[in-house]
Parts: C-alpha cells; structure tokens; sequence
C-alpha cells in the first residue's frame, strides 16, 4: 500500500524540491506585493478622479447634460482599474527581477 506523502530519494531529488518550494514561496510574496500596491494605487487612483468627475458633472453644463450617474461610475472605475493592473504588474516584474539578481551566481550579474 502506497502512502500519500512522496518523499525523496536522492540529495539531487531533495534539492529540486526545495528549490521548487523556494520558487513558489517567492512568486506568491511577489503576487502578494503586486497586490497591495495594486489596492493602493487604485485607491488614490478613484478619490483623483472621483473628484473632479463629480464636482464637473455638477459645475459644467455640458457634463450635466451627457455625464450621468452610469457614466460618472464607469470613469472613476475604469481609471481604478488601470491603475490597479499597471502598478500591480510593475511590482510584480520589478520584484521578480529583483529577486532574480538575488538568487543568481555572481558570475552572471555582469550584464
């Protein structure tokens, strides 16, 4: 009867493994970076344009006529978002790459 938790045979098996662990434990430390940068962004991102949005929508005439509540929302969301995934993926390639530089032999940072 097999059992359920695999274990290594070899040093070059166990290394791998490790390795393996080490590389998903630093992917999900960059994502969670991303991610919080990402929120942070977005959220400075909607009060910017949430305030100019409505204080137009409120002051310029033709913003009154052809801006309404649908469309505000759709402006200040849609900045939201952008700005959400453009910083969360430049945290997330900046940290991988940092991390890169990091874990590579010395004899390859010449570049």
């Amino acid at each position: 009867m097999m059992s359920k938790n695999v274990v290594a045979q070899s040093p070059l098996q166990r290394n791998s493994v490790a390795s393996l662990d080490h590389k998903l434990a630093m992917a999900k430390r960059c994502s969670h970076e991303g991610v919080v940068a990402g929120a942070k962004a977005a959220a400075l991102a909607t009060i910017a344009t949430a305030i100019p949005t409505l204080a137009s929508a409120r002051m310029l005439p033709w913003a009154r006529a052809n801006l309404n509540h649908t469309a505000q929302a759709l402006i200040i969301s849609t900045v939201a978002g952008a700005a959400y995934f453009i910083v969360a993926d430049k945290t997330v390639l900046a940290t991988a790459r940092k991390n890169s530089f990091r874990s590579s032999p010395s004899s390859n940072r010449e570049a």
